[in-house]
């Protein structure tokens, strides 16, 4: 498949509640690499696979959460196009153009608020720093990494309370595919959609929430099963806050555990799941124990009703 549009999930900027604590946490334990600081206290992140400059912004703050999400779109005239189709989608408010280098290594940014209250962006360019290995005759890895040893950014689950609006955003006018969805039980009202712009299950997910602009989690990708198990001995042995896991979801197929930050972030280390094109049908759920938990097929409250 041709990627064209909207490629990825560009970076995450999570707020934290002690900058120190929180860099601990995603530098030692989660295994993300600093790339940058700026003179706003901010701090960036990488995976380690990933080349682009950064992935995961820390900006110490009052109130944990999520500013703002990323989305890396295909060209700048790409990015010129798709914000003069979401202004006149009548589906987004708040627009603005952020100006290149307020990010390191990142040009210009369109950013606006989408109907469950989230703030997204979108941009064309942001500089290359590599994954520590040549592109000729490379290794496999990298020596010197830390923690989980993830190899990007991969995801996250937003809540919110107009989820029609936000997935008609995403499919209409950023051109999203809905790879899964939740439904109540005779399938009348969405409760949650799994959308990809590429041919992952899922590059973000919102449910249905009675709130606005929440973070559930953000996720990170490992290469397998056996990484996540290891995560999970990182977790207890570095006295991690462990919300459920090691299990696997139903929804997307993938190996997962969930974690939090000091600030009370949620984290999810991910792998697996399965390759999604525009051609394969829709997923409906309306077992969500089993969809969310697989193993256990049954919802954890806490999973439901945490979030930042």
């Amino acid at each position: 498949m041709a990627l064209t549009g909207v490629l990825r999930p560009g970076h995450i900027v999570i707020r934290v509640l002690d900058m120190e604590a929180a860099l601990n946490h995603y530098v030692e334990v989660v295994g993300l690499i600093e790339t940058a600081r700026d003179d706003k206290g901010r701090v960036f992140l990488k995976g380690w696979d990933e080349h682009d400059h950064h992935s995961v912004v820390l900006r110490e703050a009052d109130e944990a959460g999520m500013d703002y999400l990323g989305w890396r779109v295909d060209s700048p005239a790409t990015l010129k196009k798709l914000a003069a189709d979401v202004e006149a989608s009548g589906l987004a408010s708040d627009f603005s153009w952020i100006p290149a280098g307020e990010h390191p290594e990142t040009g210009e940014r369109f950013r606006f608020t989408i109907p469950t209250g989230h703030v997204m962006e979108l941009y064309a360019e942001k500089g290359k720093v590599g994954n520590g290995l040549p592109d000729l005759n490379p290794d496999a890895w990298p020596d010197g990494l830390k923690g989980m040893q993830p190899s990007r950014f991969d995801h996250c689950l937003l809540y919110g309370d107009d989820l029609d609006g936000t997935v008609k955003l995403f499919r209409e006018v950023l051109g999203f595919g809905i790879a899964e969805q939740v439904m109540n039980e005779d399938q009348s009202v969405m409760i949650g959609a799994f959308l990809t712009c590429s041919n992952k299950a899922h590059d973000v997910a919102f449910i249905r929430q009675p709130v606005k602009g929440k973070l559930h989690h953000a996720s990170f990708l490992l290469d397998n099963w056996y990484e996540v198990l290891r995560a999970g001995d990182i977790i207890s042995k570095k006295d991690v806050s462990i919300d459920i896991g090691p299990t696997r979801h139903g929804i997307t197929r993938g190996e997962t555990i969930y974690f939090f930050d000091p600030s009370g972030n949620r984290n999810e280390v991910f792998a697996g799941g399965y390759s999604w094109y525009p051609d394969k049908p829709t997923i409906t759920w309306t077992d969500v124990g089993k969809g969310i938990f697989y193993h256990d097929r049954v919802l954890n409250e806490k999973f439901l009703t945490v979030y930042s």
